[in-house]
């Protein structure tokens, strides 16, 4: 009987110093790690604060508002979501355009050349199911 209790004392330290090294053997990682100016992308705009902003064209007139902000699934792309028309959510027409296409003038969001007939002409945008 004390030979099966050592033998079963001895198997669970084992496993236990083991256990460790195991999980220590995994690939290791890397993380790219870049100089970032901090006063320049303090001075810049909080996502938070551009969903939901008005987007006006050229000639001052509201054409949309920015319902939302998304990147391609490899981070490259920025693009903005906007809402085009419609009242309290109903009969909304949704768009998306690339974000740099979008100008920030004077605490105001610009689609210069941009309408609300030209953006209505662009395909309809469906938020993924995932």
């Amino acid at each position: 009987m004390k030979k099966t209790v050592l033998a079963a004392s001895v198997a669970i330290i084992s496993m236990g110093l083991l256990m460790p090294q195991a999980n220590a053997q995994g690939a290791p990682q890397s993380v790219e790690i870049a100089k970032v100016d901090l006063q320049r992308v303090a001075a810049g705009y909080r996502a938070s604060k551009v969903i939901g902003s008005s987007v006006l064209n050229d000639r001052n007139e509201a054409i949309g508002k920015i319902d939302d902000l998304l990147v391609t699934r490899d981070g490259q792309e920025p693009y903005a979501v906007l809402s085009i028309g419609g009242f309290l959510g109903m009969g909304t027409h949704m768009v998306v355009v690339r974000y740099d296409s979008l100008k920030f003038v004077d605490k105001k969001i610009v689609l210069p050349g941009g309408t609300k007939d030209g953006l209505k002409m662009l395909p309809a945008f469906q938020y993924s199911e995932e």
